[in-house]
């Protein structure tokens, strides 16, 4: 009877390399075509937005009556507006601005929300009472008259745009502060915490070292949605004459001539090109939000 003989070096195996759940993440991300696809689109629309000034030399500002409502052409692509200005020159600098408000806003409400629903989570008691009947008075507070009052009050006397930034921002961190709450009151009750606090960790530590950055997913994603929606909202109030001041192109105020049934109904490349940067920009984030959320998720197989 023949015996075969294993060497020992054969025995031994391969030790496993251990992938991150990070790296997972951006392997399942790059694998979504359709998240991919969106997010070169929306580094294309920044791109050409924050060139602007390269691509073109057109005047955003200047009136030219001699010019006015003229259809597309060799000079002007998208033709002009009721004022003669340049159609395709106010599209990309009023991305720029569009882009701007909706990152400045995002950015500014995940910081506000995450502050807050952080200590209301973390501390529990009456801070958490307190915070969150904060919360609630802002969720409840009306939007756009308060936006009306103060574009009415501070017009002439401070940064229009500033302004729009900070009244979006102040009245929309409400919803990210009750979800960061509910994950950091979930998050606080595993072990690895309890250890943290018994050896004496400050709560500043706690929070930014161990809680925050396994609610990190949740919070990208919502900032994704978040994004989104601070353009709707801008594009919104500007078209109502409340948002981006006149002067300023936004495809917000673009839109604004598409109030009028003459362009509506006979200038249709007034109004046009930027209803269909709002859309197609607005369905870009939210598939890479979709995308995010699916990458994040361990116990999605998309």
């Amino acid at each position: 009877m023949q015996v075969t003989t294993v060497k020992e070096s054969q025995l031994k195996l391969k030790p496993v390399k251990s992938t991150s759940p990070w790296a997972l993440a951006r392997r399942k991300f790059l694998r979504n075509k359709l998240a991919m696809a969106s997010l070169l689109f929306l580094i294309i629309v920044a791109i050409l937005s924050f060139l602007a000034p390269y691509l073109t030399t057109q005047d955003i500002a200047r009136i030219n009556i001699g010019e006015m409502s003229l259809a597309p052409s060799g000079e002007h692509w998208l033709g002009t507006d009721k004022s003669g200005r340049d159609v395709f020159t106010r599209l990309l600098y009023g991305g720029r601005i569009s882009l701007i408000v909706g990152i400045s806003c995002t950015l500014l409400v995940i910081l506000m929300g995450t502050v807050i629903g952080a200590m209301a989570g973390y501390f529990g008691g009456i801070i958490d009472s307190m915070l969150m009947r904060f919360t609630d008075f802002v969720l409840t507070f009306p939007f756009t008259v308060f936006v009306i009052v103060l574009n009415a009050v501070f017009f002439g006397k401070l940064n229009g745009l500033l302004v729009l930034i900070l009244v979006i921002s102040f009245l929309s961190w409400g919803s990210v502060a009750r979800i960061v709450r509910s994950k950091i009151l979930a998050e606080k009750e595993n072990e690895y915490i309890m250890a943290a606090i018994s050896i004496g960790c400050s709560p500043f530590k706690v929070i930014v070292k161990h809680l925050l950055p396994n609610v990190l997913s949740t919070i990208i994603v919502q900032g994704t949605i978040l994004f989104a929606t601070m353009i709707v909202v801008e594009s919104g109030l500007s078209y109502l004459g409340f948002g981006v001041p006149a002067e300023i192109p936004s495809w917000g105020n673009m839109l604004s001539s598409a109030n009028e049934p003459d362009v509506l109904q006979s200038k249709p490349w007034i109004w046009i090109p930027p209803a269909l940067a709002i859309t197609f920009t607005i369905l870009a984030i939210n598939f890479v939000g979709e995308g995010l959320k699916d990458a994040l998720n361990p116990r999605s197989r998309r």
